[in-house]
């Protein structure tokens, strides 16, 4: 099998949506998915983007995806990547296209001078896991994440 990996156009957005849903009802939130091809369409390649996205394709055909934006370290006064979504459609996992994902947001950091590659993964997905332990990648247990969101965010931030 020959991937390769390319950055997204807007032409990807009904992809890429096809890609969010299946990852969130993998993760068991599919209900969630509130994104559209318009919504997506402005958030990724809107003139106010902050994100990149890129399509792994296998043999031609999209088989998966992965989504960053840049964030920043005051410690290291740089920017790093940080990874919001990696998905590869069931049937090319385990062939190593995941990590030839990876590899590529890794590749991207380097040449942009980030000071760091970071990410989060569900505690249950233990075979992300294992490919984020195979190359190297330390898990940070001593932080925990917060998130304000929806209705909670909206109340705080009148508040």
């Amino acid at each position: 099998m020959n991937f390769a990996i390319r950055n997204a156009t807007p032409d990807d957005v009904g992809t890429i949506l096809r890609f969010i849903t299946e990852l969130a009802v993998f993760e068991k939130a599919g209900h969630e998915v509130e994104a559209t091809e318009e919504s997506l369409a402005a958030s990724l390649f809107g003139p106010d983007a902050v994100t990149g996205a890129a399509i792994l394709e296998a043999d031609g055909v999209p088989a998966g995806f992965a989504v960053w934006f840049y964030n920043y370290s005051t410690w290291q006064a740089k920017n790093g990547l940080y990874l919001e979504d990696l998905y590869v459609s069931p049937d090319y996992r385990g062939s190593g296209a995941g990590k030839l994902l990876l590899k590529h947001l890794a590749r991207t950091a380097v040449e942009k001078g980030c000071g760091r590659f970071e990410w989060s993964v569900l505690d249950w997905n233990e075979p992300a896991i294992r490919v984020y332990d195979a190359i190297g990648a330390e898990p940070q247990n001593e932080w925990i994440r917060y998130r304000l969101s929806g209705d909670k965010l909206k109340e705080f931030a009148a508040g």
